[in-house]
């Protein structure tokens, strides 16, 4: 494997950079992460646990079962990596430190929960269901349940018992988290105190038959940078059939008398404003608003819409039509049933 120094691929353009191995940026556990680890032992420390989970590169935030092992998205050891990823998806996940230690703290939870097995223990299952159960697809948050804790975006904890877990878990495990206060008279407290009295129990104890590293994983970094967001890319895109036609002409009240406002100009030049405000609402990541914009600029310039209607009406109906597809993608999995 050629690796290629940091500061020749750090002068690359974004094309050129694209062209390259992840496995060849030669990248290592270091910097503003390794803070953030280095922080995520200390309070795992404070609580008298033993296990530090074993932190690497990898091309997600994950957390393999079996194996006690958190795996980091490779865009967050390098600014410049940062930097594209937010150009490619318009968001980076974990970028701050806040949202890094937000994220390790939940991995974390996965990683105990996998190298002591407490999801085999009936009463973890009493708290928080079958870790057995199928992932959905999609998912149907109900956001004023008290039965879940909050911490990651999209009421996470509601997807599957191990996310449950891995929520309650980072809440319980946060510094200052005055959670007895906070959660008072939630059910959800019931499930932070189970995990208080679970974890105090772990006191001092390693794990036995712990795989620590998943050498399969290091596959994933074999992929070149265009691949690698192709494939995140691809993971979020939608494609739009031209039934979406009828409801760009209502929106708009098309006029094709040769007056007003292009609408594929329009969304164009007002979409970072639509993004942020349909990112506000739904939680929905800017890369998937931005692909519903861009779908229905192309379109509307292909059915040559034009609007004579007011700017702040025309961007209201526009914010207000793209989080109704958003939500209805997330309750049912589908923008929209063909008629």
């Amino acid at each position: 494997m050629v690796m290629v120094s940091q500061l020749e691929w750090r002068g690359l353009s974004d094309e050129d950079l694209l062209d390259i191995r992840v496995s060849e940026l030669g990248l290592k556990v270091e910097g503003r992460v390794a803070g953030c680890i280095k922080q995520l032992y200390a309070e795992l420390k404070a609580k008298g646990l033993s296990l530090m989970p074993r932190c690497h590169i990898g091309d997600e935030w994950f957390c393999p079962e079996g194996c006690a092992a958190i795996f980091i998205p490779f865009y967050l050891f390098d600014d410049r990596l940062r930097k594209l990823e937010r150009k490619m998806l318009m968001e980076v996940e974990g970028g701050t430190r806040e949202e890094c230690m937000k994220l390790l703290r939940h991995e974390a939870g996965h990683a105990y929960s996998y190298a002591y097995k407490l999801q085999r223990r009936k009463k973890w299952q009493k708290h928080f269901g079958l870790a057995s159960r199928d992932y959905p697809e999609t998912y149907r948050p109900r956001r004023y349940s008290k039965s879940f804790v909050i911490h990651l975006d999209d009421w996470y904890a509601q997807m599957h018992p191990d996310e449950d877990w891995a929520e309650t878990f980072a809440v319980w495990l946060t510094p200052k988290s005055d959670w007895r206060s906070e959660y008072a008279g939630w059910p959800a407290l019931r499930k932070l105190e189970y995990v208080d009295e679970l974890m105090g129990s772990l006191i001092g104890k390693e794990p036995t038959k712990l795989e620590s590293y998943c050498p399969s994983k290091e596959g994933s970094l074999r992929i070149k940078l265009k691949t690698y967001f192709r494939r995140k890319q691809k993971a979020f895109a939608e494609s739009f059939p031209d039934f979406y036609d009828e409801d760009l002409k209502t929106l708009f009240r098309s006029d094709f008398s040769g007056g007003g406002t292009s609408v594929g100009v329009f969304i164009l030049r007002n979409r970072k404003q639509v993004i942020n405000a349909v990112n506000q609402w739904t939680r929905e990541p800017k890369y998937r608003i931005n692909e519903l914009l861009e779908d229905f600029a192309g379109r509307a310039d292909e059915l040559n819409l034009l609007s004579s209607r007011d700017n702040s009406e025309l961007l209201a109906g526009l914010v207000s039509y793209t989080t109704s597809l958003i939500m209805n993608q997330r309750f049912t999995g589908h923008y929209k049933h063909s008629r």
